[in-house]
């Protein structure tokens, strides 16, 4: 077995805080700043460090700016580099990373590599940032090679990607998993969870990447009072799914029954609605409560303790890769690669 410092890593940097600069309008990305900062540090180049390269996305982005295109990009990149490299990891934005991950945790399918996204909340370039220590942890996890999925590694904290969502702005603690347990905890040692790891078989015909196609979907966040009949006109045979965010175990308010047949509308034109809860934490369990029971009768399915993250992820990557209608529904309610607990 390799040791930590035969182990090579591929650093993707796509932009984010973590490698900005202040600009007359606030922070921006700028080319070359992380490859520099990091080349400056000595613990980089210590003498038990794995080797890592640096590839730097062309354009640079505020992760707010990222989407299908930049999400198959990254698929490209660790795709291309699968071979060369025993683990990677994804500079970000934290504002959209819990969607990236979840993304590239569906578009990489036989992943037996450690894919790990990480940023900060203070660039590099100020004084008590965060990121290099989150660059360093993520470098070596990746290289230990034992997390071999996509994880976010942020604070001291290793989760699943697709189980992850943003917590806060402003803290360094900036990322919790509410409904599945750390994949580990970094203090003096990395203490993995064992029993709450991915483990794959290594698939016999190695990494398949699975781009994903520019799709209308759709999120509706429920709310008391909202008018939904405002979102009659969205739910015709363009759209081809929505995530829809109900309350507590996904009840839906009453509202003269006025959500139900419009639901039922768009089931008809053949779009997926997957019910997700607003709650950080629990499961939808349609039919529950009779608040929640007709959202199965027209045809929505539950997608029990996703995050919204994970079922927009989900819901691109089963269109993209041409399954039915039928299965699609079935499918969002079925875990694939550690997203819910069924």
């Amino acid at each position: 077995m390799k040791s930590l410092k035969d182990k090579k890593i591929l650093i993707i940097y796509t932009g984010g805080t973590i490698g900005m600069v202040s600009g007359p309008n606030g922070y921006i990305p700028v080319p070359n700043t992380v490859r520099d900062i990091l080349s400056q540090q000595s613990i980089m180049h210590h003498k038990d460090m794995p080797s890592w390269d640096i590839f730097e996305f062309e354009v640079l982005l505020d992760s707010s700016n990222v989407g299908v295109a930049e999400w198959n990009q990254m698929g490209r990149c660790i795709f291309d580099h699968y071979r060369d490299y025993d683990g990677f990891v994804v500079l970000h934005g934290t504002d959209t990373m819990a969607y990236s991950a979840s993304a590239m945790s569906f578009m990489l399918q036989g992943l037996d590599k450690p894919v790990v996204f990480t940023g900060s909340q203070i660039p590099l370039c100020e004084i008590r940032s965060d990121g290099l220590e989150n660059i360093f942890n993520s470098i070596c996890i990746a290289a230990e090679g034992v997390a071999r999925e996509v994880c976010i590694c942020f604070s001291g904290k290793l989760l699943r990607g697709n189980r992850t969502v943003k917590l806060s702005s402003d803290r360094f603690i900036a990322f919790e998993s509410p409904n599945y347990a750390h994949l580990a905890e970094i203090g003096i040692n990395i203490q993995y969870n064992e029993g709450a790891l991915e483990r794959p078989d290594p698939p016999a015909d190695g990494l398949k990447l699975v781009e994903f196609r520019e799709l209308p979907i759709g999120v509706i966040k429920v709310f008391p009072g909202i008018q939904f009949s405002l979102f009659e006109g969205i739910m015709t045979e363009r759209l081809r799914a929505i995530v829809l965010e109900t309350f507590g175990a996904g009840n839906i308010p009453a509202s003269d029954n006025a959500l139900l047949p419009i639901i039922k509308k768009a089931y008809e034109h053949g779009v997926i609605i997957t019910v997700c809860s607003q709650c950080l934490q629990g499961t939808v369990s349609l039919g529950t409560y009779e608040t929640s029971r007709g959202l199965s009768e027209v045809g929505a399915v539950g997608g029990a303790d996703m995050t919204t993250e994970a079922a927009v992820a989900k819901l691109y990557y089963l269109f993209s890769a041409q399954y039915s209608k039928e299965a699609i529904k079935a499918m969002m309610s079925q875990n694939m690669c550690g997203e819910l607990t069924e």
